[in-house]
């Protein structure tokens, strides 16, 4: 009988035991903040602001350290830190202003998979690209240089202002709009002022691609500057 009487507080004393654990387990639980719950709430407000880019967006989170301990927070409210961007390599806050109040930074690496141009064989300086030309690699947009194409049509019929090796991305400064004025192409000048508007002819001394200034010599041989358009048409705005 004592035996048995031994036992069953051995066992009561081991039920007490796990009750008192799983007590204090249970208060840390609502008393200290989850941190994958920080972690869950960054990795959801990256993706809600990286919406608009193009191309597909990949998130990593960093690690926390677990020997942090924040009080637990009703509302987390994640943020850009100032100057911060959310590309490549960054990093997000995420404050705590409730009745406590804390701020945590936490590394995020933001990947953003897109086709972009690149240039399919050597390329030739002063000939218009052609769709043979080009060809399409899914690459990590926060690793390449900046001026980069993403759209084969931005580039088709432009002119490489110099000559380009294959495997390369193209980019916008590599490029230069065709002509739509050639060099001593008889146009047509528009000259418009307040109240008034002449028309007259005369000959291009440069060549010019759409939206460009090109200078134009008149039947007088007065030089007149004026912005290129299409049908060979200049306008002037004294």
């Amino acid at each position: 009988m004592k035996d048995t009487f031994i036992c069953c507080s051995s066992l009561l004393l081991l039920a007490g035991s796990f009750v008192t654990n799983s007590a204090v387990a249970y208060q840390k639980s609502t008393e200290f903040q989850q941190m994958s719950e920080i972690l869950k709430t960054v990795e959801a407000y990256v993706y809600d602001q990286t919406t608009g880019l193009p191309g597909q967006v990949f998130v990593n989170t960093g690690k926390i350290d677990n020997r942090i301990t924040l009080p637990n927070c009703p509302k987390l409210e994640p943020f850009i830190p100032t100057g911060g961007r959310l590309w490549g390599n960054s990093s997000v806050g995420v404050r705590c202003n409730s009745q406590v109040s804390w701020t945590i930074y936490v590394q995020v690496d933001v990947q953003v998979m897109a086709d972009v141009v690149h240039v399919a064989r050597p390329l030739t300086q002063g000939r218009p690209l052609t769709t043979e030309d080009i060809t399409l690699k899914n690459v990590n947009l926060t690793q390449m240089p900046e001026g980069i194409f993403t759209d084969p049509s931005q580039v088709i019929g432009k002119i490489p202002i110099s000559s380009l090796a294959s495997g390369q991305p193209i980019r916008q400064h590599t490029l230069r709009l065709p002509p739509i004025i050639l060099r001593g192409q008889k146009v047509k000048l528009n000259v418009k002022g307040r109240g008034f508007s002449v028309s007259s002819e005369g000959h291009a001394l440069a060549d010019a691609a759409e939206g460009q200034v090109v200078q134009v010599r008149n039947h007088s041989g007065r030089i007149i500057s004026g912005i290129a358009l299409p049908d060979a048409t200049v306008d002037v705005h004294p």
